[in-house]
């Protein structure tokens, strides 16, 4: 499985952005899928989850009010919706395939993951 995210770039406070997360290699439709991020300094964190139906999403409690995640299996696609964002979001973001059909919190629970995607927010 390859992923291969896009959608990142510069964007001021309360400004918004939809990261894409396009599969290729094998279908993806019976994985979780996930989103994760890597700030400078840091370690990978959490940041949303979608089952392999979507009817089963979970996200970072600091962000669950602003973030969304979604999935077309139809299109081999997954995408995180980013509103209201803010200074301390910016990161690279990663999006993953999970080893089941529910991923989790934990990188653990991925087995394939993009090259990540640069989110810079400015103040």
């Amino acid at each position: 499985v390859q992923l291969q995210a896009s959608g990142g770039g510069l964007v001021q406070a309360r400004g918004y952005l939809r990261l894409s997360c396009a599969a290729s290699g094998r279908t993806i439709s019976n994985n979780a899928m996930g989103w994760f991020r890597q700030a400078p300094g840091k370690e990978r964190e959490f940041v949303a989850t979608i089952s392999w139906t979507g009817r089963s999403t979970n996200y970072a409690s600091s962000l669950k009010d602003r973030f969304t995640i979604s999935r077309d299996n139809t299109k081999y696609m997954v995408y995180l919706q980013m509103n209201s964002l803010k200074p301390e979001d910016t990161a690279v973001y990663y999006c993953a395939a999970g080893r089941s059909s529910y991923g989790g919190t934990s990188t653990g629970g991925y087995q394939y993951w993009g090259q990540g995607t640069l989110v810079t927010v400015s103040s």
